[in-house]
């Protein structure tokens, strides 16, 4: 190699290597986190894990989800989504995935997590599609009350919130949300997981979902996945671990 050449070589990496320090230097930082929170649940469910991430440094907002109808909870998720100043990382929890879903094509959107959550794809019947796999025990506490749908007790306690202590799941039981009935069988128009980064975490010991309609999903959206020793409410009982997946859809893991 004659020392010209050499030398053309070794400018040329040198540029290159700036080149790729300044459009790692010119990509966004992600420090915005909106989480999503599912049926018979409140914003509140996401306490301990938005702790977490703030102390990381990042700045969390958690939606009021009205959990009344597919639209309205897009709407009010979008609204939040557009506060954000810049990238912004999606999570959401059972039902709360739908929203992700569809609210994930916006384009402050940076990545979608789910935790132990729904994924439908576009205009896909997600009642169906749950009916391939096995129906879980919280089904039969289900309670419709003109309308709209609380869990009792036991079965909140035992099913929906397994694994968390006591004491917890007596205060998530307190502050659930009533979900209208006929919100689960309500359609979304887009899936934002066919063009963003997908991270999905499921509960190994869910009564809620089917773990394995978990598995499914996260298959299906090529999701980087982790499964996680807890039951439904995860994000409570396991919060360390759920943050920790929400900080790495961040770049921050």
């Amino acid at each position: 190699m004659s020392v010209k050449f050499a030398f053309a070589a070794a400018a040329a990496i040198s540029a290159f290597g700036a080149f790729g320090s300044a459009a790692r230097a010119d990509t966004p930082e992600i420090k915005n986190v909106v989480l999503v929170h599912g049926a018979w649940a409140d914003g509140s469910s996401w306490g301990e894990v938005i702790a977490k991430l703030q102390a990381a440094g990042l700045h969390v907002t958690a939606v009021q989800n009205p959990l009344t109808t597919v639209e309205e909870s897009v709407a009010e998720t979008k609204r939040i989504i557009d506060q954000q100043d810049g990238p912004t990382i999606l999570a959401g929890h059972s039902w709360g995935g739908t929203v992700v879903s569809e609210a994930g094509a916006d384009p402050k959107v940076s990545a979608l997590v789910y935790i132990a959550a729904r994924a439908p794809d576009a205009g896909e019947d997600f009642v169906a599609l749950s009916g391939k796999f096995p129906t879980m025990p919280v089904r039969a506490g289900v309670q419709n009350q003109n309308g709209w749908t609380v869990i009792g007790e036991e079965a909140y306690l035992n099913y929906f919130a397994n694994g968390v202590p006591h004491d917890k799941a007596e205060v998530l039981y307190a502050t659930q949300e009533p979900t209208k009935a006929s919100l689960f069988s309500g359609k979304t128009t887009a899936a934002g997981w066919h063009t963003k980064p997908v991270y999905y975490a499921v509960a190994k010991q869910d009564l809620t979902i089917s773990p394995d309609l978990e598995r499914f999903l996260a298959k299906r959206m090529n999701a980087t996945t982790v499964e996680i020793d807890g039951g439904h409410m995860i994000m409570v009982s396991h919060a360390e671990e759920v943050a920790d997946l929400i900080l790495k859809a961040a770049g921050k893991k």
